[in-house]
């Protein structure tokens, strides 16, 4: 059988393709609001076909594009209507307690990072999701509940902010600098870019384990999504790097919801 897995966020799409837990092909593209059902479905055909991937037998799916959520329920109706599909959100098995003060304002994907985790780590864990637009902090606890998290901006929003909004500034290549004190305006972005958000990521999750009074030893924390391997090598706190923890949730959900 095989398991089609739609991860659709702000800036990027990740489209997997599972056979039972293994994961046989897996692409990044654009989350272009623009693009309607058909051509959705003609995207994925493309893909899948050049991977030798001939039928898809079930859907699973995750969407924080409201407009996008359109067309990928369009398209479920149009070329998926006879399988199993499963689109996060109200009425769907996730198997994880969600304590937070409104639970339905949750993210789907953080819904979804937040029981692969849960699933695959055990709590306490931390998930570090970072993506083009932002940097999100999920947070299970030793009961395997989400419990919430925190948001900040991402390295391509703050880099793009930069660019337009400074005169004198310009989009750089994310890369490593010499040394952390730059000694022209491109390393001196990189320095701040690289070893800035290294810092959030340190900061943030240092307080999270605080607020959670546990031992940080015990705490696994978990980077994925399409994170700058530059930021994440200079993260002391991270633990584990699972790129596709939110396709293996999104199997979970298909699992949890058609068995």
């Amino acid at each position: 059988m095989i398991l089609l897995c739609l991860d659709v966020s702000n800036s990027h799409t990740t489209i997997g393709a599972f056979q039972g837990p293994e994961l046989i092909a897996h692409w990044q593209v654009s989350s272009d609001e623009r693009r309607t059902a058909d051509e959705w479905q003609v995207l994925i055909t493309g893909l899948t076909a050049r991977a030798g991937i001939d039928d898809i037998d079930a859907v699973s799916m995750c969407c924080t594009v409201p407009m996008i959520l359109v067309e990928l329920r369009t398209l479920q109706e149009r070329y998926y209507a006879d399988l199993p599909v499963a689109v996060v959100g109200p009425g769907v098995k996730t198997g994880i307690p969600i304590h937070t003060d409104n639970p339905r304002e949750v993210g789907a994907d953080r819904i979804v990072n937040a029981l692969a985790a849960a699933e695959l780590y055990g709590g306490p864990a931390v998930v570090v999701d970072l993506n083009g637009t932002a940097t999100i902090f999920d947070v299970v606890d030793a009961d395997n509940r989400y419990i919430g998290g925190a948001i900040a901006p991402g390295v391509e929003l703050s880099l793009e902010a930069l660019s337009r909004r400074g005169a004198q500034l310009r989009s750089v290549e994310l890369a490593v600098p010499r040394d952390v004190i730059g000694k022209n305006t491109v390393e001196a972005l990189q320095s701040g870019l690289v070893f800035g958000f290294a810092g959030l990521v340190d900061g943030i999750v240092g307080r999270i384990i605080e607020s959670l009074d546990t031992d940080p030893d015990h705490v696994t924390v978990i980077a994925t999504g399409s994170f700058p391997e530059s930021v994440v090598d200079h993260c002391d706190t991270i633990t584990t790097r699972d790129p596709h923890l939110t396709l293996t949730g999104l199997r979970l959900i298909h699992e949890k919801n058609h068995g």
